[in-house]
Order: C-alpha cells, then structure tokens, then sequence
C-alpha cells in the first residue's frame, strides 16, 4: 500500500501548487467482507478526480459526492456503507473523510522517507458513535504530526493504526527480452524496478518499462544494491558463471527472495559451488532462493512467466502456500 500513498502525496502536492484543495479518504474499519482493507486510501480534488480507490468502484463515487461538505466545511467526517445492499459485498465499510493540511517540511520528510526507505506509521482516529471529527496522525522518526486541521490533543476512542514500509523492489539482474517484460509486470504492481547491468554494453533506463533506475556495474562490484527485507531479486543473466559471482556477493544480505532462470539441476550445481566456496553459508540464505523461479501455472511466453514469477513473489511475501515449480518435476520454464 505504501505505493498508492507516495501517489496520493505526490498528487496533493500538485494540487497544492495550484493552490487546490483535496480531501483524504481512508478506509479505517470493515465488518465482515469487503474488495479492499483496511488502510487502503483515497485522494479527492475539488474537480471530483480521484487518485486511488478504496473498493472495486462500488463506493468511489459515493464518497466525492459524501467530500463535498468536508471542502466545503474543513470538518472531517466518518461515513459508512451497508455492502449487502449497495455495494454487491457481504461487509460494512467505514471511511474516514479530512481535508488534508500538509506543511512542506513534511511532505519533504515524507518524500525524503521514500526515497532512503524509512517506515513510517500513520494512525486515523475516529469516533464510531458521531460522524463527526477525527484525522490522520503520522510518526516518522521524531515527527509526530497531522495531515489535516486534526488536533492531536483531542481524544477519540478509536484508531487504525498501520505501519507503511518501504515500497517494495524488484532487482533485476540480466537485461535480456525477458527482463523488460518482468519490468513492465512488476511495475504495474506498484513495485520500484531496478535494473542490473553486468554486460559490457552500456544499457539505459528506456530500455526497460516501468524501470526506476539502471545500474551498470561489472560482476563482483555489486555495492550499489540497497537490499532490504522489502526486497527481491530475479538473476535473469542466462549465464552460470555470473549467476555463481551474484550470488556469492548476495549471500549475506536478507532479501525475501531470489529467483533463478532454468532447471533444478541448475539450481543444485549453484548450490554446491556456493557451498564449496563457503562452507559457512547459512541455510537461511538458501531457503530464499528459488529456481525454476516462479508459479507451476504452466507458463510458457515471457510474459506468462512473468506473471508466475510476480506472482511467487507475492505468494512468499503473504506467506501463502502455493505449488512452486522447484517442487514439480516440470522443467520447461526459460531453459
């Protein structure tokens, strides 16, 4: 979610640089089922644009119509929807509505917190028994302020609390066809893409869609990665020894994931020349890496493999159970 929020900032920013109002949506509470959770957010502009949604399109409209009191007032609001009669769901929505106030020191410690990626937490305060009152609080670091005219004295007996991490990132470490096509997957996620160049043809950013950033770099000069737990990493170079120096280098950091191009058999000589080079290479390193990458969805275009290998990433970092194609005997992903 944290890439919905960095667009909804990024829009209010140019909406306050026309001097235009916006009113902030958040979804605090659901009560039974809904398309959407809790913390998913919304931006509403005084033309009626929006900028996220917070259901499938059942409510959005509804809520610009419900905005209009808050632009016109500055007074935040909660409302809520039935789903079993409007919305074709089987749960009860609550929307906080506020006008945002951001300063521009915080939008700049804001911005600054997406780029070095730095968590933050954001905390709505509502009242269930009025619709009246309540707003955003955001604590990053030691800044504790409000993103709207909220008082942070003020007492309500509600909250949602949610810690926004890091926007997720994908490395991609080859730059053949098939990495431009799991660019353009990944971004379309929301994830920032990062592109690994370790060929001796110089590559650029527009050779790649939905890319954040380039780096051309030779093997074994990998210094540049920012791995974090919000990470993970595809090596796509269709080249075993350079797999073999990546990996090497990799194999003290704590990415979530890493992927491998090719059969089984290549995965397991991978892992004996890692083990024969470092005998103390911890399991914990070996458990994340995953080869043949990607869902047994019975992929067979680049961009049906994909989708598989996006969609391993999400499964892992859900924690859902899924069937991997590392545990079934097909082999017939990018041989």
């Amino acid at each position: 979610m944290t890439h919905e929020f960095k667009e909804i900032i990024e829009a209010y920013v140019k909406a306050k640089s026309f001097s235009k109002n916006t009113v902030l949506a958040t979804l605090v509470a659901v009560n039974g089922s809904s398309y959407r959770k809790e913390g998913v957010r919304m931006l509403i502009h005084e033309n009626q644009q929006i900028v996220g949604a917070v259901s499938g399109g059942c409510v959005e409209k509804e809520v610009v119509l419900q905005s209009q009191s808050v632009f016109a007032t500055g007074q935040s609001k909660l409302i809520s929807y039935d789903g079993r009669y409007r919305l074709g769901c089987e749960g009860t929505l609550y929307l906080l509505l506020e006008k945002l106030e951001i300063s521009e020191e915080v939008v700049l410690k804001i911005q600054e917190a997406f780029t070095d990626r730095i968590s933050f937490t954001l905390q709505t305060f509502y009242d269930d028994e009025t619709i009246a009152g309540g707003g955003t609080q955001i604590q990053l670091g030691n800044l504790i302020t409000s993103l709207s005219n909220f008082n942070l004295t003020d007492v309500f007996p509600n909250r949602f609390c949610q810690t926004m991490q890091p926007i997720f990132q994908l490395y991609i470490i080859g730059t053949e066809h098939d990495a431009n096509t799991l660019s353009q997957q990944a971004s379309f996620l929301g994830w920032e893409v990062i592109i690994v160049n370790a060929t001796k043809t110089v590559r650029i950013i527009d050779d790649f869609i939905g890319a954040k950033k380039i780096i051309n770099i030779e093997v074994g000069k990998q210094n540049e990665l920012v791995i974090d737990h919000q990470t993970a990493i595809v090596l796509m170079n269709h080249n075993y020894a350079k797999d073999l120096q990546f990996l090497k280098h990799l194999k003290n950091t704590k990415p979530i994931y890493i992927g491998l191009l090719g059969a089984k058999k290549r995965k397991e000589q991978l892992f004996h020349a890692l083990i024969e080079d470092d005998m103390g290479i911890s399991e914990e390193f070996l458990e994340i890496i995953h080869g043949p990458t990607g869902l047994d969805i019975g992929s067979v275009t680049p961009q049906e493999i994909a989708v598989s290998i996006v969609a391993e990433i999400i499964a892992i970092n859900k924690n859902k159970e899924v069937t991997n194609l590392q545990n079934t005997n097909s082999c017939k992903i990018l041989m």
